[in-house]
């Protein structure tokens, strides 16, 4: 097993396509797909499932990804130091699930940090996908919330992968809504009120359900509910449509202006903002500087 091989299993993941990856490191895609193989022989496991859509990377080859990426950044950080002489290449990732103050600290962080080479990776992704990034050693923590709805299952599942929550700030339910909303005007709102508008709600893959949902009360019904995964595409659909989401109370306005606003849920529940790291592991330098950034947040 060569560096060179463990850098192809990365390409492939995250293009998630051996011809294109193939196209990307400028191989044969027979070439590549015989590496591939090469691997999982010496490795006897299985890292990629293949389909018609491309490949996908199976349990095993998650956990073996981030095994990989360690091995080739160590040997990154060594070639700078020994063999080009260059300045140290920080790497830095964070998985978050799809909060504006995580984005927001996270350009704060880079900002501060001020060296010339770095990697840093942002990655607004979903509840369990968050959990096996840091597991994996993908990301160096990750962002999410724990309630009295979602604590006990999501901290066993914490527990199984031997990962610790660290709570930042908690902050009361809101509704976010246009400012043109009909009800916009209030100073507090129930659940029951909403009944007749469009819920958002992130999409959360194959583990659809209240326990991983980025949003509180998503176990109620409603008659007309939208699922999405790009967080810009939830402000469009509250100005045109009416529609709300239901988060924490911290959205800097000068995102939007005043077009959006955040109202009180009148509902008995608190969300728990923190972030995850593997068991005795510490907060790296940069690790620090975000979760202090982060932590201004909750102050606010």
């Amino acid at each position: 097993m060569t560096i060179q091989q463990l850098k192809y299993i990365i390409m492939v993941a995250e293009i998630g396509s051996i011809t294109e990856a193939a196209k990307a490191l400028f191989i044969s895609q027979p070439s590549l797909s015989s590496a591939i193989r090469e691997i999982e022989a010496e490795a006897k496991i299985t890292i990629f499932s293949r389909s018609r859509q491309g490949v996908a990377l199976t349990k095993e080859g998650l956990e073996f990804l981030g095994y990989a990426r360690n091995v080739v950044q160590q040997m990154e950080l060594l070639e700078d130091k020994y063999v080009t002489n260059t300045s140290e290449k920080i790497r830095f990732a964070v998985s978050t699930q799809h909060y504006t103050f995580t984005s927001n600290a996270f350009v704060e962080m880079v900002e501060r940090f001020g060296q010339e080479r770095y990697e840093f990776i942002l990655n607004e992704t979903r509840t369990r996908q968050i959990m096996e990034d840091v597991k994996n050693r993908f990301s160096d923590l990750g962002i999410l919330f724990l309630s009295n709805e979602n604590e006990a299952i999501l901290r066993k599942e914490l527990s199984e992968r031997g990962l610790i929550f660290h709570e930042l700030f908690s902050s009361k339910p809101h509704v976010f809504l246009s400012k043109d909303h009909p009800l916009a005007k209030k100073s507090r709102i129930r659940l029951a009120e909403l009944d007749e508008y469009p819920r958002l709600n992130f999409i959360q893959g194959n583990y659809e359900s209240s326990y991983w949902s980025e949003e509180l009360f998503s176990s109620r019904e409603t008659e007309k509910h939208i699922r999405i995964s790009d967080r810009g595409a939830i402000v469009n659909l509250m100005i045109g449509m009416n529609a709300y989401t239901v988060s924490s109370g911290i959205f800097p306005k000068y995102l939007q202006g005043e077009e959006i606003v955040a109202i009180p849920l009148a509902e008995k529940e608190v969300m728990h903002i923190g972030y995850i790291l593997n068991e005795k592991q510490e907060l790296t330098e940069l690790g620090a500087i975000y979760i202090e950034e982060l932590r201004k947040y909750g102050s606010t």
